[in-house]
């Protein structure tokens, strides 16, 4: 069984400007895929997917690899995680290069350990699934929603007004982290998001979204409630 790891990182970010190598508790946060990736030993290569001279240098400093730069199409602020994952496959394939499975790890993703990358990998293996994707539980059932419309707040969906939140079905959605994915369906259907895919249930205290300045605080927040010293 053949792996890559492929650490997505382009150097346009928007929101926050350089987030993907931006000092998160001492280091840039990059730093804590790569490191979670090859603790993991279970990847024949750990590779930084960018388009950016600096973060392929800082990629390389923490024991990544950068064989090839991203196109002008996959840096672009259009471009999809399932088109850089191709392209990365792609390339590799030119060079005589062909992995069984491949994990697409965010460079903003300091939850990720090797821990959990080896126990994804496991699970997905022993499988027949084509993916696995971690997902969260949803702190409040997205049934009892409510919008804002013409100033005034109503029920999104009427058929749950009088339901009792634990008598609700639980709903998760992705935590934004990593996927693990054989290679043969991915090139099949070109999507992560279909086919036969694996949960992998995290915690909500492992999961922060990190698209904004107070995300950002939140998540050293949580990191340090969660490794205390370590941090």
């Amino acid at each position: 069984m053949k792996r890559l790891a492929i650490i997505t990182a382009r150097g346009g970010s928007k929101r926050i400007p350089r987030k993907n190598i931006r000092d998160f508790l001492g280091k840039p946060i990059m730093a804590y895929s790569i490191e979670a990736a090859l603790a993991s030993e279970m990847f024949d290569e750990v590779m930084v997917s960018t388009e950016d001279e600096e973060i392929a240098q800082i990629a390389k400093q923490y024991g990544a690899k950068v064989p090839f730069y991203r196109s002008e199409k996959t840096s672009s602020d259009f471009a999809t995680t399932n088109d850089v994952l191709l392209e990365v496959l792609e390339e590799y394939r030119k060079r005589g290069e062909v992995f069984d499975v491949a994990a697409c790890i965010y460079p903003t993703a300091p939850f990720v350990t090797a821990e959990k990358l080896r126990d994804a990998a496991k699970q997905l293996e022993a499988s027949d699934a084509d993916t696995l994707i971690p997902v969260v539980a949803f702190s409040y059932p997205p049934q009892r929603a409510m919008v804002i419309r013409e100033g005034r707040l109503q029920f999104q969906y009427l058929e749950y007004i009088d339901s009792r939140s634990q008598d609700l079905e639980k709903e998760y959605h992705d935590v934004g982290q990593f996927y693990l994915f054989r290679t043969g369906a991915f090139l099949k259907n070109q999507k992560l998001m279909i086919g036969n895919i694996l949960p992998y249930p995290v915690e909500e205290t492992e999961v922060q979204d990190i698209d904004h300045e107070s995300d950002w605080k939140i998540a050293e927040i949580k990191y340090q409630a969660l490794y205390g010293e370590k941090a």
